[in-house]
């Protein structure tokens, strides 16, 4: 699924939104962004590096 900058906001939010109605504080919130970014980062070890050409770009880019 590729989504677009404004479509990766909304879900973001939504996500935010959620989490915080069915009660989560906002450490325990943080502390799932941190997983979230630690599990991104070990993927990105996972994978080669490769340069990305401009029609390349990797699903998580802001572009």
């Amino acid at each position: 699924m590729r989504l677009d900058k404004k479509g990766t906001k909304i879900l973001a939010r939504s996500f935010f939104a959620q989490l915080r109605e069915g009660g989560y504080t906002q450490h325990q919130v943080l502390d799932i962004a941190s997983e979230l970014l630690a599990l991104v980062a070990v993927e990105a070890q996972k994978r080669p590096p490769q340069e990305a050409s401009p029609s390349q770009t990797p699903p998580f880019s802001s572009s």
